[in-house]
């Protein structure tokens, strides 16, 4: 499959280095030559050029290309790239924006027309993730498939947790109603076994129905956990607008931001929101108190500087803030902050990435995530009629190792799967990989006629 990025910065190193890992034939484009040094030890041909130019396109083969992203800092440069692409014969094209009204439904069939397949607005996505874990204070990560008839939990094991030290054969048989699909322990990734156990400290993801989720809080101890009222925000870029936007009626947000000019700017993008806006800084401690740190049960650090938020959720946690969120954009940070403990780490460019790299799957894919803490993917396949998945009860199918099937959704109703399985055509199947290619995945739920 042929590739071409336009745009080296976070989103298109982030994405090129997820293609050069699966060896696909990928071209990266930036007129700045630095940050095209970035990617020098991937398997990426790079461009110094405009990604606007008509010969440099073609050049670069975008008219075999199978998907053209434009992932600039400039959303008219990636409108334009994707639009010149499409007229040169790129299959599929995607640009990313920060104009939330081209979004709008209304709004799709004329950027189709232009030669734009999809967008992606990354704070979008990265406020989407951030309020469904508010909605969840005891979980570090969550994600829903088919309006949460299959639920991933990602949860962070302490002193309470009765499931603690015991087979796993013992725990999360075939009548029981959940699988822990990894275990994130240290800086060790456990796709785990029958005998494998789970240990103090561990960041275990559980597949579950969301019937059994009251169930699976229960088991891991967080009962006591109180459920998410009041939010302080610190930083009032764009993430914190949408974030503000989307959260629930019962939450009452408060957004602290430096900058006296942008507070004007929030007041005016806000106006018809409860959410209030303070000129501050949020590294305060006497602002914190001031503004009921104490009886906020939850604190999102999205400042554009990866040290202050991990510091400003480790001052919330000893305040006594149960949840807190870290925006994280070096992902050399990642592990650090998750060693520190501070709470839920959020990084749009791998949200972003995930996205958009669904786009490059032959199979029917639709929905991906990447679960950077352990370095795995989530992906919801469909199973094709007549497919290997289709045909064979899961024991015998024979996927790679790192590999598992944690559920499926069928007619609506969410349901896990186990070895003696049979998965039908049109099933929505959740698949969990680490250390393992999607590409060797999808030929499981395409269309075949010989096995």
């Amino acid at each position: 499959m042929k590739i071409v990025i336009v745009g080296a910065g976070d989103v298109g190193t982030h994405l090129s280095k997820l293609l050069s890992r699966e060896h696909q034939d990928c071209v990266l484009i930036d007129d700045i030559e630095e940050r095209l040094e970035r990617v020098a030890e991937y398997d990426v041909m790079t461009y110094n050029a405009s990604p606007t130019s008509i010969s440099v396109l073609k050049d670069a083969g975008v008219s075999s290309a199978d998907l053209f992203v434009g992932v600039t800092t400039e959303e008219t440069t990636n409108i334009a790239a994707c639009t010149i692409a499409h007229h040169l014969g790129a299959k599929k094209t995607v640009a990313r924006i920060d104009n939330y009204e081209y979004l709008k439904p209304q709004n799709q069939k004329f950027f189709q027309g232009i030669g734009i397949d999809s967008m992606v607005y990354p704070e979008v996505l990265a406020a989407h993730d951030i309020i469904n874990g508010l909605k969840m204070s005891w979980v570090r990560q969550r994600w829903d498939v088919h309006d949460g008839a299959l639920v991933l939990l990602g949860i962070k094991l302490r002193e309470g947790c009765e499931i603690l030290n015991q087979p796993l054969k013992d725990l999360c048989g075939p009548d029981d109603p959940y699988h822990v699909v990894a275990i994130k322990r240290k800086d060790e990734t456990l796709i785990p076994g029958g005998l494998d156990t789970l240990q103090l400290n561990d960041l275990a993801y559980f597949m579950t129905t969301k019937e059994y989720i009251p169930y699976i809080r229960k088991i891991v101890g967080k009962e006591h956990y109180t459920d998410v009222k009041n939010v302080i925000i610190m930083g009032g870029g764009k993430t914190a607008v949408r974030a503000a936007l989307e959260t629930p009626d019962y939450m009452n947000v408060k957004i602290i931001e430096k900058s006296a000019e942008r507070c004007e700017k929030l007041n005016q993008l806000l106006a018809d929101n409860d959410t209030m806006v303070i000129h501050g800084d949020g590294r305060d401690l006497g602002l914190l108190e001031d503004e009921g740190i104490r009886n906020t049960q939850a604190f999102v650090a999205l400042t554009g500087n990866a040290e202050t938020n991990i510091l400003a959720c480790m001052t919330a946690k000893k305040l006594g803030v149960r949840k807190t969120v870290a925006m994280v954009e070096n992902l050399d940070y990642v592990s650090m902050a998750e060693s520190l403990d501070i709470g839920t780490i959020i990084n749009k460019k791998t949200v972003a990435a995930s996205h958009i790299y669904q786009m490059m799957l032959d199979a029917d894919v639709s929905n991906l995530r990447s679960l950077m803490l352990v370095d795995s993917e989530v992906a919801e396949f469909v199973a094709a009629e007549g497919s290997r998945v289709a045909k064979r009860m899961v024991k015998d199918l024979g996927l790679p190792f790192g590999v598992t099937i944690g559920g499926l959704v069928r007619g609506g109703q969410g349901m896990l799967v186990n070895g003696s399985s049979q998965i039908q055509p049109g099933d929505s199947v959740m698949v969990f990989c680490h250390e393992t290619k999607l590409n060797q995945i999808e030929k499981f739920f395409k269309k075949h006629t010989l096995w």
